[in-house]
């Protein structure tokens, strides 16, 4: 009878309803409030220019955020999902001819998004790649009002040699580098959790003390943690508060994320650079 008893006890207990255990990490709330509105302050990103070359960029003041990568990394994607503009940054479909440096101002010409064309597409003639890298490689250096690098690298293919190279420019170079693993959505939680920290031993092993995260701009996973990030960088204050909408941001479509393959930018409108848009109040000498 005593054994009959604890055997119904311990059906009960099977049968029961497991209680769902969540492993979220409390987030603080001021700096909940810091990522929505750094997000929302993101929304106001502009065209500013586009350049060629570094003689010819925008006036070099204020602090600049440039975002860098491969190709195929979903550049223009990130930015689009990031600024809540679905068009803001438009993929070219003709792999390799942007060779252009594009500008957005963000509320005032001081405090800009910059978008470096996708490096290390295969079908890019050497001779291209050559001048391009060395063109990449003046803005790195020269660049004062450069605050640090967003480098995206798709999480299925991280640390390539451009990559690499990029890394190791920007730690010459004192500059500060946030790495984001795009394409996120591409794999599940463990092997995107795995890559992450393989990614961040890799970084560790090379002596570099940048920061890291997952990031997938068809789901959105990570925005806010990156507009706090660049945020912090560019000198965003919170001045005012508005309310921001996560969910009014418009998703990347399988489209979108597979025209990234292409090189990227603003090629379909501005080819040369008799063509560029000039920056108000500025002139090309800057």
């Amino acid at each position: 009878m005593h054994q009959h008893r604890g055997k119904s006890r311990n059906s009960k207990a099977a049968n029961a309803p497991k209680q769902k255990i969540t492993y979220e990490k409390k987030v603080d709330s001021a700096i909940t409030e810091y990522a929505v509105r750094s997000l929302n302050w993101l929304r106001k990103a502009e065209f500013l220019m586009s350049a060629p070359k570094l003689n010819l960029c925008v006036e070099d003041t204020g602090y600049e955020i440039a975002f860098a990568g491969r190709s195929n990394a979903g550049k223009s994607s990130a930015i689009n999902a990031l600024t809540n503009q679905k068009q803001l940054a438009r993929a070219s479909k003709k792999p390799g001819r942007t060779q252009m440096i594009n500008f957005f101002s963000l509320g005032n010409p001081d405090q800009r998004l910059v978008d470096l064309p996708g490096y290390g597409y295969a079908a890019v003639p050497e001779a291209m790649k050559i001048v391009w890298q060395k063109e990449l490689e003046n803005y790195l250096i020269h660049r004062e009002s450069l605050q640090g690098l967003v480098l995206l690298m798709d999480i299925r293919h991280p640390l390539q040699h451009f990559d690499v190279m990029m890394l190791e420019w920007a730690h010459s170079r004192k500059l500060f580098v946030h790495v984001l693993l795009t394409k996120s959505d591409k794999l599940n939680r463990g092997p995107a959790s795995k890559a992450l920290q393989e990614v961040k031993a890799a970084l560790k092993k090379m002596k570099l003390n940048f920061s890291i995260q997952l990031f997938s701009s068809l789901n959105k996973q990570g925005l806010e943690e990156l507009a706090s990030v660049m945020a912090g960088r560019l000198n965003f204050t919170l001045e005012q508060s508005t309310e921001f909408d996560l969910d009014s941001i418009p998703e990347a479509s399988e489209d979108d994320i597979e025209i990234d393959a292409d090189a990227e930018a603003f090629d379909d409108f501005y080819t040369t650079s008799e063509d560029l848009p000039q920056a108000e109040g500025k002139n090309s000498d800057h």
